[in-house]
Formats: C-alpha cells, structure tokens, sequence
C-alpha cells in the first residue's frame, strides 16, 4: 500500500525553480504532516564537486532528508535524487523516509531522474564520495533476473511498510545511556556482544529486535558450537542479527563474523526495521564494545552459512570485497 504522503505544492514549485534556473545546484526537502516539503535551496558554483562540498553542512547525524541534485541539466533526466537517512536517526523516521523515496520522483516526474541514491553517512555526499559511486557504476555488473526481482521486491515493501504509521508521532528512542537516537538495548546486550573479545572457537550471541517496543535484545548465547551446527542455533522465521567466532583454517586465532538473517516470509515492518539498523549494530560493536568484526555476511536464512561458506569466506582472494556479503549460492561461482 501507499503511504499516503504526497508533494505540496510549494516542493513542486521549488523543484520547478531548480530545472529552469541556472544559478540552482540543488534542493533539499522533508516529510513534516504526511506532506513532502521544500528545504533549503543550494546554489550553483564553480563545478561540480565544489557544489557537492555545500551540501555537507546541512546534513544533521540524527535527522533524515531528502536531496534534489542537478547533475547535467543539458539531460531530460539530469537530475539525482538522495535519500539520506543517517544511522542515528529516529527509526520511525527511516522507515518513513526510506518508504517515501520512491512516492518523492514519481510526484516530481520520475522521468527527471536519471539516479537514485540512498546514503546513510555525510562522507557519501562529498566529492570523493561520489568519485568513489562513479568507480563502482564502472565496475558494477547487470544484475541478472533474480536479483531484479529482488530489488522490486524490496521497492514494494518500502512503499507498504508505513501502513500504520499515520498520525504517530515521530519521536526518538533513547539508546543506551549515551541519548543518542535510534534502537533502546535491552539487558545484557552490550555485556553479551562484548564478552566475545578474545574468546576461542564456537561462541555465539544471537540478537532480535522487539519491533514494537524498538528495542534490541538478546535471543541466545551459547558456547562450543561448530560451525557446521551453527544453523541450528539461529531462528529460521525471523531475522536475527548473530556475532560468531570462527577459526579460519590454518589460523591460531578466532575471528568474528557477524551475521544478518531475515527469511522471506517475515513481516514487512520487522524487515524494514532490521535492515534500517543492522550497520548501527555494527557499529557499536565495532566502536563502542572495541570488537573486530572481520567478515558481515548476510542471507535469508542460516542454512546459507554452511562451514563449507564460512571456510570459502577466508580463502585466500586477490581482492577483498567491502561491506556486506551475500554467501555464495550452492553450485554457483
């Protein structure tokens, strides 16, 4: 289902301002009451990356918005359009922004945009951050049929997932005790996740998110666990969020993983919401909790993360892939 948010007019007029005049790099805009609003307006300098330099300071580490960019306006769809949904923010406001994404072109003229991105960090919305988004649209490969599903898939369960929300307010969780907007964690999360420093072999935390109350629990601890037992001790029904140590052959040490499920059949909201926080879980192990996390592999079930995968994982490559993985399928390569 729509969301039921649409553009004002003012957000029309101001983007209608932004084509036609040459003096305009780009436009921000928000959600305020259901209605897709015009923000500040950012003129055109001496280049491109100059303009992308001015938008840094408008952007708040807890507050969503949105980015109107004109990249070539000799193009009928010269035009790029950033969601930027930072890590800290509110999880109602995410969740909101995310799934409006795609009601924000078509209302403005879906033929205008050549691009779409989603960031969720300042640094992606510099120069050398687009720099680094040119080099990997060089590199990037066509997707194949299935994953083109997939990402239609996704696509769907942003515009479905603020069923629900209309008319809650969209206040801020506390989390932990630092204030910081986003996820509360329960008892025992941060004593759990920390615990695994300098542990052997075959320890796991398991985590879930109680989307209701927004918070971030734990769901099972257990010791001694081989890797190839490791699917039974994670849900197969629900996402889960799982840090694993893991000894790769030939090493003396245990490394950890961190693991991300969300099976196909669970609810649109508890998908939106795991994958909105799964890099500020990351995150606070990483930072806050001193872990190092040296592979994130994702999948949609733990049947996906057989020892023969996680052993794939540390095999020797010439080039290491960055971010979250997805294991590779049984017989393909």
């Amino acid at each position: 289902m729509q969301s039921g948010i649409k553009a004002s007019a003012e957000l029309k007029t101001a983007f209608n301002a932004l084509v036609s005049s040459p003096s305009q790099f780009a436009l921000f805009a928000t959600i305020t009451s259901e209605t897709l609003l015009p923000g500040q307006t950012i003129p055109s300098s001496s280049s491109f990356p100059a303009d992308l330099s001015l938008l840094t300071p408008h952007l708040s580490p807890t507050v969503p918005t949105y980015i109107l960019i004109k990249t070539d306006p000799s193009r009928a769809d010269g035009y790029l359009a950033i969601t930027f949904v930072p890590d800290a923010a509110p999880v109602r406001q995410k969740m909101l922004f995310a799934s409006t994404r795609l009601t924000l072109v078509r209302e403005l003229g879906i033929e205008r945009f050549g691009e779409t991105l989603f960031c969720t960090e300042a640094k992606e919305v510099t120069p050398e951050g687009w720099e680094r988004h040119v080099r990997h649209l060089g590199t990037e490969k066509p997707l194949t049929e299935e994953e083109r599903a997939s990402a239609g898939i996704r696509e769907e369960e942003m515009r479905e997932g603020t069923q629900g929300m209309q008319g809650r307010e969209m206040g801020g969780m506390g989390r932990g005790s630092s204030g910081n907007k986003g996820l509360r964690r329960g008892d025992g999360v941060e004593e759990r996740v920390r615990g695994l420093l300098g542990k052997g072999e075959g320890e796991l935390v398991v985590l879930r998110i109680d989307v209701p109350k927004e918070t971030l629990e734990v769901d099972n601890v257990e010791s001694g666990i081989a890797a190839a037992k490791l699917q039974d001790s994670v849900s197969h029904d629900e996402p889960r969020y799982a840090f694993y140590t893991y000894t790769p052959p030939g090493e003396s040490e245990a490394k950890i993983i961190f693991l991300y499920t969300c099976p196909s059949g669970s609810k649109i909201k508890e998908r939106m919401v795991y994958a909105s926080s799964r890099t500020s879980v990351v995150k606070m192990a990483e930072t806050e909790l001193g872990l190092t996390i040296v592979k994130k592999l994702e999948g949609s079930s733990p049947t996906q993360f057989p020892e023969d995968v996680l052993r794939e994982e540390f095999a020797p490559k010439q080039e290491e892939s960055k971010g979250f993985a997805r294991p590779k399928r049984p017989g393909r390569r």
